[in-house]
């Protein structure tokens, strides 16, 4: 890592973490870490490059046959891959397979850029992720694995227990809101040896805990709305990306968005 180096250019890979959901802009498209991310690191290089092949819901197969080679290719001087997290939390799960495939995707990444950057991804609190925490944890622990092997960065959103706060939560329970992925976007910043701008662990100011009533709408409109529909596509093996294309596919001159 080079303290306060200049990157000028960047590829994220992956799934509707990295896609941006739920950070939801005004002509509803998603923002997300990754592009907060890009627009820091073009104010800094005239000519930045930047591309996301990231499109939610995919499984660590499908970001290895469909994104890690097109972004080995474009020799982008940093490359972020955060897979996986899907799989774990499908019914079942070849965590062999995953860890396997996982391993594909940082041997062609690793040497194809100046540097790799992996996650642990946030964990948020709750009985549905207590059932497959195991699975997340064993994942993490090969991404450690991995990166001393490759020289990768890891960035260890897991381990900021700030981030299990539900505010930073979006409705849908599985997504962060745009405060978190501001946050994740400071994580990496500082990750790549960029001057930090805040801290991204500090935790938010004491919530004032709705009462019972109110907890219990919350909840059966979560599993109407949400939870419904998603144990629906994992028993189907449907996915909310079939379909859907990367959101940046090609590596070009990143422009700051109109406000």
């Amino acid at each position: 890592m080079e303290m306060n180096a200049t990157y000028t250019s960047l590829v994220a890979v992956g799934d509707s973490f990295t896609e941006g959901m739920s950070d939801l802009q005004p002509d509803g498209s998603y923002r997300g870490w990754a592009d907060l991310l890009a627009a820091r690191l073009a104010a800094r290089a005239p000519g930045f490059r930047y591309a996301n092949l990231a499109v939610r819901g995919k499984l660590i197969g499908q970001i290895v046959d469909e994104q890690v080679d097109v972004a080995a290719a474009m020799k982008a001087d940093v490359v972020t891959l955060v897979g996986g997290l899907n799989d774990t939390l499908r019914p079942k799960c070849d965590m062999g397979r995953v860890r396997g495939l996982l391993e594909e995707a940082v041997e062609r990444l690793a040497p194809s850029c100046r540097q790799l950057v992996l996650m642990r991804s946030p964990g948020r609190d709750g009985p549905v992720m207590e059932r497959f925490r195991p699975r997340m944890e064993e994942l993490f622990a090969f991404v450690d694995e991995l990166a001393g092997r490759h020289d990768a960065l890891v960035v260890d959103l897991y381990g900021a227990r700030v981030l299990g706060d539900q505010r930073f939560w979006d409705v849908d329970r599985l997504h962060l809101t745009a405060e978190g992925h501001r946050r994740v976007a400071e994580a990496v910043w500082q990750a790549l040896g960029l001057e930090a701008e805040d801290d991204w662990r500090s935790p938010l100011p004491a919530a004032v805990r709705a009462g019972w009533a109110s907890r219990r709408v919350a909840d059966l409109r979560f599993a109407h709305r949400h939870l419904g529909p998603w144990i629906g596509r994992r028993l189907t093996g449907r996915s909310s990306g079939d379909g859907r294309p990367a959101k940046r596919p090609e590596l070009l001159p990143y422009e700051t968005p109109p406000s």
